[in-house]
């Protein structure tokens, strides 16, 4: 098959891979980026948001279908754009894509369902929002911008103080664009990831995953993209991953269904274990990213065919994962990010392709020989193991060869799971 995907991260990389394990495919990304060609990924310089551009590209090169990888094209239709062009493409529509587009869409779907969640309250004057928060009695208290953000419109406050700055930001300032925002309560426990293949009514699991937002060891520091992952999840017993299934995800597809949505794609559910059970603390319309680099190497069937399959709405016998060991994958960033990256040189391409692991590439370019930083996020290292430790001591060790000029990574990736 010709297949093109749409994005320019790791988490495309990791799919474009995927993709690449029948030898008899051939996968374009666009626009991809200069690290992926170093694996034979055909990259086509077409923004993610030229929706013309890339159907074009799509008839013209007879290309079978289009997986789509990031939040924004979706939210902003291009699977609509590409159906009434009858193109195939794997995403769910700009309706069914608002599950990550407002957080307020997917509260009230989450409340028809009966899905156990934070209680919240949303606000679009800051004045409404500075008066409720005077009333609050509990903090830390949870702060969402309404909108997508690139994974770092979730702020934690610690105090009054804190939160009226951070809808002040958001609502008077509107930063990320923001014109909504959610305050909910403050949720404490096990935070892990579910995300599942979906066709209309039906779903299949993929294992679970845990992603490491923030950006200091030990969990502290601002949210980012994600520093790094595991998979499976060690510390979720396989009951709580049924319960997660049948109480939450199981509900929420056939609340979309009844609710006239056909959600086709890829459905995330950022999950957390409380001493009151499984609560959902968000819903995203695509793979999570960097949980997709670790998830993604441990599918033994063909990612292509089960794409192939679920757009041609027909039911999936089985899917098969590998079973014991894990995957664990750890974040190259800029140093200052997520605040202030600091661009630079991230050494010789030829370092790169020495790696002895698996490297999916995010924002990097290249110049002549070097290989440069273009962004937050620039390089993921994953390793599969027998054991957290040794995952940790293969992914750590190529890292320290890597030029640390320019770069920054946490060095407790998988603590949980030890």
């Amino acid at each position: 098959m010709k297949i093109l995907v749409v994005g320019s991260g790791a988490r495309e990389d990791a799919i474009c891979q995927a993709l690449q394990k029948n030898s008899q495919n051939v996968v374009f990304c666009a626009p991809g980026n200069d690290g992926m060609k170093l694996s034979g990924i055909k990259t086509i310089s077409i923004e993610e948001n030229d929706f013309e551009r890339m159907a074009n590209f799509a008839q013209t090169n007879s290309i079978d279908y289009t997986v789509v990888g990031p939040e924004e094209p979706l939210v902003n239709g291009i699977v609509d754009f590409f159906k009434r062009q009858n193109l195939k493409i794997f995403g769910p529509n700009q309706q069914a894509a608002q599950v990550e587009g407002s957080k307020t869409f997917t509260k009230r779907l989450m409340a028809d369902a009966g899905i156990p969640t934070a209680q919240y309250q949303e606000f679009t004057k800051l004045e409404d929002a500075l008066n409720y928060l005077k009333i609050v009695s509990d903090f830390p208290i949870v702060i969402k911008a309404d909108g997508l953000a690139a994974g770092k419109g979730v702020f934690i406050a610690p105090d009054l103080v804190a939160a009226a700055e951070v809808v002040t930001d958001l609502l008077a300032e509107h930063k990320f664009n923001t014109r909504r925002v959610v305050i909910e309560e403050y949720l404490e426990g096990e935070e892990f990831s579910l995300m599942v293949f979906v066709d209309h009514k039906r779903f299949y699991p993929m294992p679970l995953a845990q992603d490491y937002k923030k950006i200091l060891d030990g969990d502290l520091g601002p949210n980012t993209g994600g520093m790094g992952a595991v998979c499976p999840v060690a510390n979720i017993s396989k009951n709580i991953e049924q319960e997660a299934i049948e109480n939450v995800l199981k509900p929420f597809v056939t609340e979309l269904y009844d609710q006239g949505i056909k959600y086709t794609g890829i459905l995330y559910a950022g999950l957390i274990l409380t001493k009151k059970g499984i609560k959902v603390i968000e819903f995203n319309a695509r793979f999570g990213d960097p949980e997709t680099e670790v998830v993604l190497p441990r599918l033994q069937s063909d990612l292509s065919e089960i794409i192939e399959q679920i757009l041609c709405h027909k039911k999936i016998k089985k899917i098969d994962w590998q079973i014991g060991g894990l995957n664990l994958g750890v974040f190259a960033v800029s140093k200052g990010y997520p605040i202030k990256p600091v661009f630079g040189s991230l050494g010789d391409r030829d370092t790169f392709k020495k790696c002895s692991l698996m490297i999916n590439y995010a924002s990097v370019r290249r110049e002549q020989q070097q290989l440069y930083s273009h962004g937050g996020r620039l390089y993921l290292i994953q390793a599969q193991a027998e054991t957290v430790e040794d995952a940790q001591t293969k992914v750590y060790q190529e890292l320290e060869k890597m030029d640390q000029t320019n770069i920054f990574y946490r060095r407790d990736i998988g603590k949980n799971s030890i």
